[in-house]
């Protein structure tokens, strides 16, 4: 038998291969976005800074639409945590604790690990504080989704709760929310709200997809709400576009004063409710595809490395920068992103990233396990080495 042949045959009948699946495009999307859309430049004493070819290359924003996967993956988030939570029962709480410990774990690995090699990197091999002042920011970058999705999480059994009495509906008032918060701050007004406003867009606007999951985990999502959410969204994404000119970029751009995704906009949940929808009218078209042996065996392994790829991809990357900045600029990987060679250069690269990633997975997903044997001292010691990291990513 088969690798692929036996991974199908020991999964179980009840699995919903099709929100596995989902959930696993949705994973890979986050480091090809910042694989192909992150670039580095040289600084005058040889560090490396971030460099964004959307800054020159404009014309990639469509690229950002696609590899904007989040909503998927809040969608799948919540419809996989209303099952689970339906499933426990015992104390709300020990549900909570499983969960939240299984996306901790990685989170404190990589940043207690990171911390130890600023000390290596700097003082043993003489790599310049620029460099890694850059390196903490990219592996940073990607953990401010653990944390909103944590509470988010912990706020399942309110979101059941809603899903029963609304359904669908439930989603609605977040998106309100969002709205609201776009209007104050980018209306006539504008210039006179707080700073502090667009904050608010934090918790609903990432929740807004989580809930249409919970909601579609108790059947209260049907077809009919699936094409209101694709074609409403989508005609809300090209209103906020095209007549209140919204930026194009789902992503950050350096130098742009507006920014779609931190905090999330309006068109972030445009984009959700149109994946949303779509997702939901793909399910049982993906779902036959994947009973495939060889299809299905790819989206087991990438879910069961869910967060290894999450908290390490931005590291496979800076494993090949690093030390290639020493060798001055290298096309695609160090340089001013500005061109379509670059481009081209770059999705050349991205396949030795992958494979950087893999190597590094084979340790580092031991994080991703329960540390049974564990001690206290070792997990302090983590522990104080995280804080550290943290505070010098985020100086």
């Amino acid at each position: 038998m088969t690798l692929a042949a036996s991974i199908d045959a020991r999964t179980p009948a009840h699995r919903d291969r099709a929100v596995d699946g989902l959930r696993a495009l949705a994973l890979l999307a986050v480091p090809t976005g910042h694989w192909l859309l992150g670039g580095f430049a040289l600084t005058p004493d040889g560090a490396i800074r971030n460099a964004s070819p959307l800054t020159a290359l404009g014309g990639l924003a469509p690229v950002s639409w696609v590899l904007q996967m989040l909503g998927i993956f809040f969608l799948v988030g919540g419809f996989a945590s209303a099952l689970s939570y339906a499933r426990h029962t015992g104390p709300v709480r020990d549900w909570l604790k499983g969960r939240l410990a299984r996306l901790g774990r990685p989170v404190l690995g990589v940043t207690a690990v990171w911390a130890a090699l600023l000390a290596l990197l700097h003082y043993g091999l003489g790599v310049p504080e620029g460099t890694l002042r850059t390196a903490s920011t990219l592996v940073v970058q990607p953990l401010w989704f653990v944390g909103v999705y944590t509470v988010i999480t912990a706020l399942t059994p309110y979101c059941v709760r809603a899903a029963r009495r609304l359904g669908v509906w439930a989603a609605a008032p977040l998106l309100a929310v969002v709205a609201v918060v776009d209007a104050l701050r980018y209306g006539p007004y504008g210039e006179a709200m707080p700073g502090w406003l667009s904050l608010v867009n934090i918790l609903p606007g990432w929740m807004f997809a989580y809930q249409l999951g919970v909601s579609w985990a108790q059947g209260r999502v049907t077809r009919r709400h699936a094409w209101g959410l694709l074609l409403g969204g989508g005609a809300l994404f090209a209103v906020l576009l095209l007549v209140l000119h919204y930026p194009a970029s789902m992503v950050g751009v350096p130098g742009e004063a507006r920014t779609n995704s931190h905090p999330p906009s309006l068109l972030v949940l445009a984009l959700a409710a149109a994946q949303s929808g779509a997702a939901v009218l793909l399910r049982e078209r993906l779902g036959r595809l994947l009973r495939r042996p060889a299809l299905w065996a790819p989206v087991v392994v990438v879910n069961l490395s869910a967060m290894t790829i999450l908290c390490w991809h931005q590291t496979a990357m800076l494993a090949a920068a690093i030390p290639a900045s020493y060798g001055g600029e290298l096309t695609g990987l160090i340089g001013a992103p500005d061109t379509a060679g670059w481009v081209l250069a770059r999705l050349a690269w991205m396949p030795v990233f992958a494979v950087l990633l893999v190597l590094i997975g084979r340790y580092a997903r031991r994080f991703e396990t329960p540390w049974a044997n564990t001690g206290t001292a070792l997990r302090a010691t983590a522990g104080v080495l995280a804080a550290g990291f943290a505070v010098f990513a985020l100086a």
